[in-house]
């Protein structure tokens, strides 16, 4: 049979040309596919943004409280317990519903948003435990815009629910994380110190955040270290509270004593602590002591850790030490401190707080009792200054703690600050 002949029989036979068309829908819809996806792909990378946000990033939480803000119809939730503390101190539970692991669609600045929670459950955060959580989102457009939005969104309303707070960090392993409830910021001038100490402490550490340029134009190191030394009670950790409050800056505080500590953790927490915070160290003395061995007599105050008295300077002013932070240190025994910790560089501001002067009693007074008379305040004054002049604020605040109202039994039963002031002692 011809060839040709052979072509117009299959030509002819119904099953054969049944097949074909199947063969020929098949690849149809095989190229329509493969179409569509290579479509989807120019699609997706010329015409659609995508931002990812792992939980370890610091607006992770910000974007999450976003979302629970802005996701307010969706069914699918997960529940966020926290706790608000009040005016008075009362602290009562919150509720936060946030959408859970998954897809979910939010409608914002007239365009259509997904928004994609992930947890990896085979991947853990080898600091946190917890599982390894991210959040994508995604717009049709190509304009980054949308998200920087997003992203000022969050960090506004996180700031919009600490206004008016301070927030305390604490170290945790390789990070700072918050500690406790924020608290209210306290008044600067609720802690009265002798006549302008306070107002050279707060006018040195503005003009340092004021003027970096000028650090930098000089080639010295944008770093500024305090040493508030003196009795315990006298109010050197209360100011520092009060002084974040009114730059507006966080605190971290940082335990020497923590045996935990070495020195690659304590520069790492130096590099990366937050911005705008103060770092403070108290009691630092209790961590080291002179490197004369005839000053080691008590063990007490021997550091503990594998933190070392080398790794601690260089962390405060060696060749890795991070910039444009800001160093408190407290300590009642400054004569236990090595030099070497306290030379300038390390320490450029020391500033003893000592007990009660005549001014501060004045100034408590009226703090206290603000409807009474100045006379009645300097009356006050010199009869406290006669019965002792080692009584600290703690004792005269908790002085006038007992006579809240009654600032007649405060003047006469004034000597009891010498009473409280050995009660203190034993």
């Amino acid at each position: 049979m011809p060839f040709s002949d052979f072509v117009l029989a299959l030509k002819d036979n119904p099953y054969f040309g049944a097949g074909f068309g199947l063969v020929g829908v098949g690849t149809a819809l095989a190229l329509a596919r493969k179409g569509a996806q290579v479509g989807m792909m120019v699609f997706k990378r010329h015409y659609m943004i995508t931002l990812e946000v792992p939980g370890r990033d610091k607006s992770y939480h910000w974007l999450l409280n976003w979302i629970s803000h802005h996701a307010k119809h969706t069914q699918h939730l997960s529940v966020e317990t926290s706790y608000l503390q009040h005016e008075s101190g009362r602290v009562s539970t919150k509720f936060d519903f946030i959408p859970s692991l998954g897809n979910h669609f939010i409608w914002y600045q007239k365009k259509w948003i997904r928004i994609e929670r992930n947890r990896e459950n085979q991947m853990i955060d080898l600091h946190t435990g917890t599982p390894w959580e991210s959040v994508t989102f995604t717009a049709v457009g190509n304009k980054r815009d949308v998200f920087f939005n997003i992203l000022q969104e969050a960090k506004e309303l996180a700031l919009r629910q600490q206004e008016g707070k301070t927030v305390m960090y604490t170290a945790m392993a390789a990070e700072w994380r918050p500690f406790g409830f924020p608290r209210r910021q306290r008044p600067l001038t609720s802690v009265v110190f002798d006549k302008g100490i306070a107002d050279r402490i707060v006018q040195d550490v503005k003009d340092f955040i004021d003027n970096p340029k000028w650090y930098i134009d000089r080639g010295i190191p944008y770093r500024r270290g305090y040493l508030l030394y003196g009795p315990p009670g006298c109010g050197k950790s209360s100011f520092i509270t009060a002084l974040a409050g009114e730059l507006q800056y966080s605190i971290c505080l940082l335990s020497l004593s923590d045996r935990s500590l070495s020195d690659d953790r304590l520069n790492h927490l130096l590099s990366v602590a937050p911005q705008q915070s103060i770092i403070l160290l108290e009691d630092i003395d209790a961590a080291f002591v002179s490197r004369d061995p005839a000053a080691e007599k008590s063990v007490a105050y021997q550091g503990m850790g594998r933190l070392t008295f080398s790794g601690l300077l260089n962390a405060l002013d060696g060749v890795a030490s991070s910039e444009a932070r800001l160093v408190f240190m407290t300590t009642n025994y400054v004569e236990r401190l090595d030099p070497a910790l306290i030379r300038p560089g390390r320490v450029d501001l020391k500033q003893y707080i000592g007990h009660c002067s005549e001014w501060q009693f004045k100034q408590m007074f009226q703090r206290f009792y603000p409807d009474q008379p100045s006379a009645v305040a300097e009356q006050f004054a010199k009869q406290a200054l006669s019965v002792s002049d080692q009584i600290s604020a703690a004792q005269l605040q908790g002085h006038f703690m007992l006579h809240k109202e009654d600032p007649v039994k405060a003047i006469q039963n004034v000597k009891m600050l010498t009473s409280e002031q050995t009660l203190r002692k034993h």
